[in-house]
């Protein structure tokens, strides 16, 4: 039971900070990814979990690929420091690859416990000197030529890779995922797979992959949007590995590995999850939203939800 306590963002007190160090051209839909799970988290936990600002190394309005403005403090200005700086530009990235900017990066790293490239802005790191003798990825484009100008660092086609104090993507969709598992570190994977909900992350494609090499990563994908999809009634576990035609022994083992827990636990945590989103954000009643999550009476999901919660369904709509 210790890992459900962990996992519950409620019990930190900790604000992480965020800083996104913009370029012209940038992505919004490299933004969005980025800003979007750690907002989701905050709104999840009903609580700052992060805290976030936008910088660009002379400040204003720096404008999207899409034409999108985003107002920037001056990074002199902001003076910027805390849990995690995101670099991204996204198209003419080598151009702003200036010696300022490396000065800036590497001053940077004393200030800030990870730095992110994002998209292109694994180029910049390397360039500063930030990566080397690390992995390190980049949107898959420019795969080549990072690895032709930065030999020394072992460029991997992997979807983003995740250090101690560095981290590289390779575009929009990878940096989506490299903040889950930002969140999942700094929190849990419980928590991070309950943000990844809201999005609907793992929820759609699935099933023409099944006949596919499987990672553990995309098995727990298409066991949890397998799980998500079947919460009014849901499945057995044997059924859950039928479906996904897996041996239940490997699944369990994959659960255990990733969550801690068993696919039994995690589904009973899926629902008991969307049981508290009904509860906060809709007029449903307590009954029905107990039968819509699986359970055959309100009695039932309000003892699952106060040894989920600590909480009863009632007194956390109230508190809301």
């Amino acid at each position: 039971m210790q890992f459900l306590k962990k996992s519950d963002p409620q019990s930190s007190q900790q604000i992480r900070s965020i800083c996104v160090l913009l370029f012209e051209n940038f992505s919004n839909h490299c933004l969005a990814n980025a800003i979007e799970p750690f907002r989701a988290a905050n709104t999840i936990a009903r609580k700052r979990l992060y805290s976030w600002q936008h910088v660009s190394v002379a400040g204003g309005t720096v404008v999207s690929s899409s034409g999108l403005p985003v107002e920037t403090l001056s990074w002199a200005d902001a003076q910027p420091g805390g849990d995690y700086l995101f670099v991204m530009p996204s198209y003419g990235f080598k151009s702003y690859s200036t010696p300022k900017l490396h000065q800036i990066l590497r001053a940077a790293r004393k200030r800030f416990k990870l730095l992110g490239g994002l998209d292109t802005g694994g180029w910049m790191l390397a360039a500063a000197g930030l990566i080397d003798n690390r992995q390190a990825t980049i949107h898959w484009d420019e795969l080549s030529g990072f690895a032709e100008a930065f030999p020394e660092i072992d460029v991997v086609e992997d979807r983003y890779v995740l250090e101690d104090t560095v981290a590289t993507c390779g575009g929009a969709s990878t940096t989506f995922e490299l903040m889950l598992e930002i969140i999942k570190k700094d929190h849990s994977p419980l928590f991070s797979l309950e943000v990844a909900t809201l999005f609907m992350h793992g929820s759609s494609g699935e099933r023409s992959e099944l006949f596919q090499e499987r990672t553990a990563d995309r098995l727990m994908r298409e066991a949890t949007a397998l799980m998500r999809r079947n919460i009014e009634n849901p499945l057995t576990i044997p059924s859950v590995a039928g479906r996904l035609k897996v041996d239940q022994r490997l699944l369990e083992n994959r659960f255990n590995a990733e969550f801690g827990m068993t696919p039994k636990a995690i589904y009973k945590a899926i629902r008991l999850r969307e049981a508290r989103r009904l509860i906060r954000y809709t007029d449903l009643t307590i009954a029905e939203i107990a039968i819509r999550c699986g359970y055959q009476n309100a009695s039932a999901m309000t003892r699952a939800y106060r040894l989920e919660f600590d909480a009863t369904p009632r007194s956390d709509r109230l508190s809301g």
